[in-house]
């Protein structure tokens, strides 16, 4: 009776961490949303989840007493298949495309295969024994999931796409049920929880190492930005300078031009020099008066043709 007591206790408490574990992914796709795009997140840990959570569903509802199994894989299956649709619905096309394939294989396909085929094929304790065996493996699945999410980390020496909440829950998630399986002696639970308590140990070693590089990153990153910034003004000082000169230079070059002579006054110089130059033209031939008569200047014309020499 006290060791039930103990295990229900325990369990209860891995529904709650479990379901912890279901909500950390919130702010992730609070961010995926607010930026309509999926950027370096992987959608594949939300797929293999919501399998895993089906399938942990239907062994809890295959095995006596096994109501606290149902109530957190029920819940955590229902979150999955939200984010799984709003990581296709914000995804890239060819993302989309494939991760929708992908959906519908597992969580359709094989899903729909293994009921009908342990429906039918099975009964008794050995459709809780195969049931148990695929429970399991997904489960690895799950907790394996995110070591794409570690081999990102260490190409790109940043944990900012290996969210601290999802690694810590994760960790304690598979601690909390490894207890839970060595109280009632079910190994199916066991095992996968004990393999993912130590991945997840792996997971947070990574963070804590890879955190303090991506802030010392960080800082050389703002240092640099400083420098540059300092470089900026320290140009556009020059910069500034430099107009200076040249606005000087130009106010002198101005300055030449208004002494010349005004456009004006060349110009009446230039019109009193025409006239001089064509009276002194008009000067030098004979001219009639006014009152000369046409046919008087045509008869001195002709008499002068008449002398020019032949």
């Amino acid at each position: 009776m006290a060791a039930l007591s103990i295990s229900f206790i325990v369990g209860v408490i891995g529904n709650i961490i479990s379901i912890l574990v279901f909500l950390s992914p919130i702010t992730t796709f609070r961010g995926i949303v607010k930026k309509k795009a999926t950027e370096n997140f992987k959608g594949l840990p939300y797929i293999c989840t919501l399998l895993s959570t089906s399938l942990w569903t239907y062994y809890g509802l295959l095995k006596p007493g096994g109501i606290l199994i149902v109530t957190v894989n029920g819940a955590g299956a229902i979150l999955q298949v939200i984010y799984v649709t709003l990581y296709i619905i914000y995804a890239p096309r060819d993302s989309k495309i494939k991760h929708l394939k992908l959906a519908g294989i597992l969580n359709v396909g094989f899903y729909g295969a293994v009921l009908l085929i342990t429906l039918l094929a099975t009964h008794g304790s050995l459709r809780l024994t195969v049931v148990g065996f695929i429970c399991a493996g997904f489960t690895l699945g799950m907790y394996g999931a995110p070591l794409g999410a570690m081999k990102n980390v260490v190409v790109t020496k940043s944990v900012e796409y290996m969210p601290f909440m999802l690694t810590f829950f994760l960790f304690l998630n598979g601690g909390i049920w490894s207890v839970y399986s060595l109280l009632i002696k079910d190994f199916f639970i066991g095992v996968p929880n004990a393999i993912g308590f130590g991945l997840g140990s792996v997971q947070l070693i990574m963070y804590i190492i890879y955190n303090n590089k991506s802030k010392a990153k960080k800082l050389s990153m703002v240092k640099l930005e400083e420098e540059g910034s300092a470089h900026l003004v320290h140009g556009t000082v020059e910069m500034d300078k430099y107009n200076e000169e040249m606005k000087i230079k130009k106010e002198r070059s101005l300055h030449k031009i208004w002494s010349l002579p005004k456009p004006t006054v060349l110009r009446q110089l230039s019109l009193q020099k025409i006239v001089k130059s064509h009276s002194m033209n008009v000067d030098s031939l004979p001219l009639s008066t006014e009152d000369d008569d046409v046919e008087n200047q045509n008869q001195n014309l002709v008499n002068n043709i008449k002398h020019l020499p032949r």
